[in-house]
């Protein structure tokens, strides 16, 4: 590899093309573990907005009127106000009135870092959508599919796990498709609390060496990579789960 490497030293020597991510360990090292975090990141907010998703579409039909409004509060605010408000309100307003915690240093910082308050934020932004993704879902299942479950004897958990999801799953992959992709991209918003994700990395990077058009264009590759990945997932997984009347 140190071959490549130097190669890559004489390639900005020769055309002032400068990829320090490339031949330079720290700057390798920094955005590889930007990667990772953004992956990372990318993945807890997915699974966190589909279970507020899941949660949300089944308490939207309770009998509770005061569970029905909660959610639906819930719905427009999150919807309604941009998801980088939303990120600083968790982080500065919220975080400011928690109790903090002595370090190993012996100072006092916050009972959640900004990586925690970026999870918190994102699943929630995204959830909210997902809510009504699932809702749609549910209600375009027949309403004499779950006549049948209560005739058998189910209760209406029972129903909306074992009978109405699965089916409201396949007609609202489509859109859930799309919110989880927009979802990865918008985790790029945690650079601004400062989160080392792949964005806060390569920052640092073009700081350092002023290599901004360099680092940009490895950023657009590197998110159209991402969200390939994802997209073809999610296309394999609509296909398997595909049922002749349901999505």
């Amino acid at each position: 590899m140190e071959a490549v490497y130097d190669w890559f030293r004489v390639f900005y020597q020769d055309t002032g093309i400068n990829l320090t991510f490339i031949y330079d360990s720290y700057d390798r090292n920094r955005l590889i573990d930007g990667f990772f975090m953004t992956i990372w990141l990318s993945l807890i907010c997915l699974a966190l907005s589909l279970v507020i998703g899941v949660v949300g579409a089944w308490v939207q039909g309770a009998r509770s009127v005061v569970l029905r409004r909660i959610v639906a509060a819930y719905i427009e605010f999150f919807r309604n106000t941009p998801p980088l408000v939303q990120l600083y309100f968790f982080y500065f307003a919220i975080g400011s009135i928690l109790p903090t915690t002595e370090n190993r240093f012996g100072l006092q910082e916050p009972i959640l870092g900004s990586f925690a308050w970026a999870v918190i934020s994102l699943s929630f932004f995204a959830g909210a959508f997902n809510v009504e993704i699932f809702r749609s879902g549910v209600e375009a299942v027949p309403e004499s599919t779950k006549e049948a479950a209560e005739a058998l004897g189910y209760n209406r958990l029972q129903i909306y796990l074992y009978i109405v999801l699965p089916l409201a799953f396949r007609v609202c992959l489509p859109a859930l498709n799309n919110n989880l992709v927009n979802l990865v991209k918008t985790t790029t918003l945690a650079y601004a609390i400062a989160v080392p994700e792949m964005l806060y990395m390569a920052n640092q990077i073009w700081s350092d060496s002023v290599n901004v058009p360099e680092m940009m264009t490895f950023l657009l590759i590197a998110y159209v990579f991402l969200v390939g990945v994802l997209v073809w997932f999610m296309h394999r997984w609509e296909r398997a789960m595909r049922l002749p009347g349901f999505g």
